[in-house]
């Protein structure tokens, strides 16, 4: 267990100083701030535009950010990036570490989703592991109960695993079908 928890926080610190090195390069009109204290995103400290770059407690938040996030709802704008802990996490792309109930992604994800259902509509590198996980293009590691992706470059363990991309399952029943029992692979 300790060494769980000393692998996710370095992963976490790798992210975030990664993430906040390709952020220097543009910066927010309304500027960067290091706490967000958020009730709603239209009644919070900072204005919704405010990049976070350390701490935000949130109800529900909603900036662009490179930070820890704690909060109910979580939500980060353009390429942010950290940890997000709450019982919904919503990204615009998002580099770093999201553990919920609900993730979302809207473009890509890279590092690790951990909730009941993870779905990223982009491209996802990294493990997402819940009971139900969805990326359109996944690169890395799905381990849940139901894990679907349209292209599969890694392995998929779980009840029901779907790689609509893998070509093993062109020729049933001689090779195996799109929809595979416990695990699943393509690369």
């Amino acid at each position: 267990m300790k060494k769980t928890l000393l692998l996710v926080a370095m992963v976490a610190l790798a992210t975030q100083i990664k993430a906040a090195d390709a952020a220097e390069a543009t910066t927010s009109s309304s500027g960067e701030a290091f706490l967000q204290l958020s009730l709603t995103p239209d009644i919070a400290l900072h204005s919704k535009d405010t990049a976070i770059r350390g701490v935000s407690l949130n109800i529900w938040g909603e900036n662009p950010q490179h930070s820890l996030t704690l909060g109910f709802v979580n939500g980060s704008t353009g390429d942010s990036g950290g940890f997000s802990w709450g019982l919904v996490n919503y990204a615009e792309n998002y580099t770093g570490v999201q553990w919920s109930f609900f993730n979302y992604c809207k473009g890509d994800f890279t590092g690790w989703q951990g909730a009941a259902v993870n779905y990223t509509q982009g491209s996802f590198v990294g493990l997402q592991s819940g009971y139900v996980n969805y990326a359109k293009n996944m690169n890395g590691l799905q381990w849940g109960l139901v894990n679907y992706t349209d292209n599969l470059n890694g392995v998929q363990i779980g009840f029901a695993n779907i790689a609509m991309n893998n070509g093993w399952f062109d020729e049933f029943p001689n090779k195996l079908a799109k929809v595979f029992p416990f695990v699943n692979w393509s690369f």
